[in-house]
């Protein structure tokens, strides 16, 4: 997956709601009734889109493979990765 930028603005209405930039969507693959984890941290809200691209690269990691690594093992890579993704698009 490649940024091509590193912020964007967007506009909040009346209820709340605010567009994704089309870029976003386009590298995060969300589509029309994409859903979203919504997350407080320190720097503000963290929104973390579930997509069937998501979801795919998710299939299967529970069942563990003969031989594979131990799933805190496998869940540690994950977070570290997604730590990675987070701190290279601040």
């Amino acid at each position: 997956m490649k940024t091509t930028r590193n912020s964007d603005t967007v506009l909040f209405t009346a209820k709340g709601q605010i567009v994704i930039p089309s870029w976003l969507r386009k590298e995060f693959q969300i589509e029309a009734g994409s859903k979203a984890i919504v997350q407080p941290t320190p720097d503000g809200i963290l929104l973390k889109p579930v997509t069937r691209h998501t979801i795919a690269k998710l299939h299967g990691i529970l069942k563990r493979k003969p031989g594979g690594k131990p799933l805190a093992e496998e869940w540690a890579e994950h977070k570290r990765d997604e730590k990675e993704l987070e701190d290279r698009r601040r």
